[in-house]
């Protein structure tokens, strides 16, 4: 009686146990949920939650639901190393994240060291797949691809301007400006200009004298929204006649908040907008019900869940070293970017960028809208 009550007892015990450590594959999300950059952070956490969701409801990747834990880095790299050693001890097997190249770059080694799958919506440095690291992969596309498109941009079309170009010192911001210098001077064009400034300067003033004084009227600007508003806005209101462009660093609605009206015409590059393919009406139709605005990364954080998963459903396993020799090997798997297949590296094949102007929509806000 005694060793049948035992053998009861661990019979539930183990399935209790099993219940938790086999019934769910654990996922994370990683990037800037708060601080200067969180409005990129609510599009990597909405995006994978969604798509989430969507996986659970159809049954889950080969038999088990995915947990998803959420991860903020703040975009500082020591805090996404903290956060990546957190997902570690978590369990997490796969991350989606983290937004910013120089947190991504530093994480990924953590994650590469402990048999984690890293699937980067927006780290467009090309050094973090250049590593030869067997678990890094991207759905967004690389800055000497958005570099070369925007210096050939600014020669076919700028090719008489004074070029100014800016830069805050970050992996993402220096690496997108240098090539898109680059591309540029290979095109026959020499800017008048090359400065670097400071994550979280919000005086502008120097800058935009020695501009002025420069007689630059195109700013190429290599860094995010929160710093280039304010290039913007102070560069209107100090009466300096300029264009800015940038890349994908500055694709937020956000943007127009901080620069105000001044951001008509300022230019940028991101990959085919995936609001505007059809298949993903009903989805962004979904985001749109919840009060979410679908912009930017949000659907490539979407993709990045899809493609893991697809890729597991392929390998018939949820471990990620077969994972990502599915994704490296196999596909292309359907997703809302469309058909994903990865390189050797773990860069996509996808269609490239395009340039983007932001303009006055219906209801008097401002967006970026695909140049005409």
């Amino acid at each position: 009686m005694k060793k049948s009550l035992l053998s009861a007892v661990a019979l539930t015990a183990l399935v209790a146990f099993g219940g938790n450590a086999w019934a769910d594959v654990m996922f994370g999300v990683a990037g800037p949920i708060t601080g200067p950059n969180a409005a990129f952070g609510a599009q990597l956490q909405k995006g994978a939650e969604a798509a989430v969701a969507d996986i659970n409801a159809k049954g889950g990747i080969n038999g088990e639901q995915i947990k998803l834990e959420v991860g903020d880095d703040v975009s500082d790299p020591k805090q996404g190393i903290s956060v990546a050693n957190k997902f570690v001890g978590d369990g997490v097997k796969f991350v989606v994240g983290h937004f910013n190249s120089g947190v991504s770059i530093p994480a990924s080694e953590v994650y590469a060291e402990n048999n984690i799958v890293e699937v980067t919506p927006a780290a467009t440095n090309p050094k973090f797949t250049e590593r030869g690291l067997w678990n890094v992969f991207r759905t967004c596309g690389r800055d000497d691809q958005q570099g070369g498109i925007a210096g050939a941009y600014i020669a076919a079309n700028f090719k008489d301007a004074k070029v100014a170009v800016i830069h805050d010192k970050t992996p993402y911001g220096q690496g997108l400006a240098d090539e898109t210098k680059k591309a540029m001077n290979a095109a026959g064009v020499t800017e008048v200009m090359y400065e670097g400034v400071n994550v979280g300067d919000k005086d502008f003033s120097a800058l935009i004298a020695k501009m002025k004084e420069a007689g630059v009227t195109l700013i190429y600007w290599g860094g995010l929204h929160t710093e280039a508003g304010l290039i913007i806005r102070q560069s209107a209101d100090q009466g300096l006649k300029a264009t800015l462009m940038s890349g994908d660093g500055i694709v937020t609605d956000e943007l127009a908040a901080i620069a105000g009206d001044a951001v008509a015409g300022t230019l940028n590059t991101f990959g085919p907008d995936p609001r505007l393919i059809p298949a993903n009406k009903e989805l962004v139709e979904k985001f749109r019900a919840q009060g979410f605005e679908p912009e930017a990364y949000t659907l490539y954080a979407y993709a990045a869940v899809q493609a893991i998963a697809e890729a597991a459903t392929n390998a018939k396993s949820n471990d990620p070293q077969a994972v990502a020799k599915a994704l490296h090997e196999n596909g292309p798997y359907p997703t809302v970017l469309g058909d994903l297949a990865y390189d050797a590296k773990g860069d996509p094949k996808l269609p490239g960028y395009i340039m983007y102007e932001w303009k006055k929509k219906d209801d008097g806000k401002y967006s970026w809208f695909p140049k005409s």
